[in-house]
């Protein structure tokens, strides 16, 4: 079965960066493009940004994008999201998808004074 476990959330200040990581296992990974998603407090999944399977391709949301870097280690079976000039409004739980029925537990972001 597939298995997807986020990490690296917490809180940091505005303008601050965070690394989020997403272990991945119980299917080929290197076969799959991967997603970001969040949810922020009080509103629904937000799609923020994906990445082709060997990396040639990425795509963001406008909000995020220049400030979000999305990558991946095949080797590693993990995919990355790299958040810089990070805002209030980036608060929320972050998951890494690999597709609508596969997803991680999700990690914690709080971005606050």
């Amino acid at each position: 079965e597939v298995h997807l476990v986020e990490s690296g959330g917490g809180l940091v200040q505005p303008g601050g960066s965070l690394r989020l990581s997403c272990a991945a296992s119980g299917f080929t990974f290197s076969n799959y493009a991967m997603s970001w998603v969040r949810q922020a407090p009080g509103k629904g999944l937000e799609w923020i940004s994906a990445i082709s399977n060997v990396a040639g391709k990425t795509v963001y949301i406008p909000s995020v994008k220049g400030r979000f870097t999305v990558s991946r280690d095949n080797a590693k079976n993990t995919l990355y999201l790299q958040m810089n000039s990070l805002k209030p409004e980036d608060t929320g739980v972050y998951y890494c998808a690999k597709d609508f029925l596969s997803w991680g537990q999700g990690t914690q972001v709080t971005v606050s004074s």
